[in-house]
């Protein structure tokens, strides 16, 4: 205990003296809390890398649980280290209570060891949310800038207290305000990784305006202890942005695992498992009438479904509109493309592995006028694709194309095993209007709908 103590001293000389010697800005309370020991030795590390590579460095711990840490955290990303920085964050809680927009940073890396934890003020969040510029959907952190990195080491953690949202929700989709825990706008030439989104208040996070960015081991999880559901807690949605790569990604939630909006291109999805909700969307595209809309380039290769409702999943609104966005709309043209996902193992997934339709609404018009739409979707390959459904699906691919788009062209599949759960091996494949297809016969059963 006494040689413990020797060294928490030394150290501590030693920082004192790297304050001198460096530059350094340090924001903390008085309280150092039980990881004391362990920080230090981070806190050393933080200081060699920031003088290695001439970094100033900003060390911020939590005021109190009781006071608001989001003032502090965007008086160091947008004021004291904004540029060529090492921002330091081995608090055990960071208490946020109200939006925090950080979108100019420029060579900026951040440490995050601890927890930034979201109060359960519904009513407070309905106020202060901030629209995101998509839908109704808003946020309560901007983050942006460019060559950031962001990384929680497998620890750092985004708390939303998602609980009491889905609580609130009662299973109801869309509601306005609610918010995403953290919109990635405006990121150019980043990395995220090794954080923790735990419980999210809506969406976990979107990427919107954004290109060339990595997200790896990444941790989602958005699991409701009660009887109202997880809807609308998507892993990610991608909203116009390029170049987009997931790297080992581990997604628990009740919704899309990654959804891919509109004016997305060049996403790549690798080593990735995912449980529960729908698996990865191709869309919703289409909702905007009149509105033009691209989705391309996408590539997925090993990746794991878990109880996912399909591997994947394209979607288009109809051509005629009803309703209003969020949960109406439709009319909106354009392009889906070059979209590939390779070596997929599946476990028990609850409906079709692949689905496609073009009568998408949350209005009461799902289903409806699904020949309307001139939404085109076309080469769509599906590779070495093993595993299992659950008893009842009766489809590997349901394919529903609108005849005003000239239907869906060039879809093609190859090494297809797919099995029900202790039954049969399963090759019914449901198609209306799709041409070009390969490595498939279409049976043309009646068709089953997604969930």
């Amino acid at each position: 205990m006494r040689l413990l103590t020797l060294l928490a001293a030394l150290q501590w000389v030693l920082v004192a003296v790297a304050f001198d010697k460096w530059n350094v800005w340090l924001d903390h309370s008085d309280v150092l809390g039980d990881q004391w020991l362990q920080d230090t030795q981070l806190g050393l590390l933080a200081l060699r890398i920031a003088e290695q590579e001439g970094r100033k460095l900003c060390i911020l711990r939590p005021k109190s649980l009781k006071r608001d840490n989001a003032p502090m955290i965007m008086k160091t990303l947008n004021e004291v280290c904004r540029e060529k920085s090492l921002v330091y964050m081995p608090g055990e809680v960071y208490n946020i209570n109200s939006p925090m927009v950080t979108t100019n940073m420029v060579d900026v890396k951040i440490i995050l060891t601890g927890r930034l934890q979201w109060s359960g003020n519904i009513d407070h969040w309905l106020r202060v949310s901030m629209p995101i510029g998509f839908q109704n959907q808003s946020t309560v952190w901007h983050f942006g800038g460019h060559n950031v990195l962001f990384d929680g080491f497998g620890i750092g953690t985004l708390d939303g207290n998602g609980q009491l949202w889905y609580n609130w929700a009662v299973s109801e989709g869309n509601l306005p305000h609610r918010p995403i825990n953290i919109n990635f706008k405006g990121l150019s030439n980043s990395v995220i990784r090794g954080l923790r989104f735990v419980q999210s208040q809506m969406w976990t996070m979107a990427i919107s305006h954004s290109r060339n960015l990595e997200l790896s081991d990444i941790y989602v999880n958005s699991t409701s202890n009660s009887r109202w559901s997880t809807l609308n807690t998507d892993g990610c949605d991608t909203i116009s942005s390029d170049n987009i790569t997931f790297r080992r990604w581990w997604v628990a939630n009740g919704d899309d695992a990654i959804a891919l909006k509109g004016n997305s291109s060049f996403i790549y999805i690798y080593d990735s498992i995912f449980h529960g909700g729908q698996g990865i969307a191709i869309g919703s595209m289409g909702q905007f009438d009149g509105k033009y809309e691209y989705i391309n380039n996408l590539y997925a290769r090993n990746l794991t479904f878990v109880n996912t409702a399909h591997v994947a999943y394209l979607k288009t609104w109809a051509g005629v509109s009803r309703g209003v966005p969020p949960n109406g709309g439709g009319g909106g043209i354009g392009l889906a493309t070059n979209i590939t996902m390779e070596d997929i193992k599946i476990r028990r997934l609850r409906q079709q592995p692949f689905f496609c339709w073009q009568c998408e609404n949350y209005s009461g018009w799902a289903g409806r006028d699904c020949n309307s739409s001139k939404f085109k979707m076309s080469r769509v390959t599906w590779k070495n694709v093993t595993g299992t459904v659950n008893k009842g699906v009766k489809d590997v691919g349901s394919f529903q194309c609108s005849s005003a788009a000239g239907g869906c062209d060039d879809f093609e599949v190859s090494d297809i095993d797919v099995w029900v759960d202790g039954g049969d091996k399963l090759d019914n494949w449901h198609c209306e209007n799709v041409h070009g297809n390969k490595g498939f016969t279409c049976n043309d059963p009646p068709p089953q709908k997604s969930g």
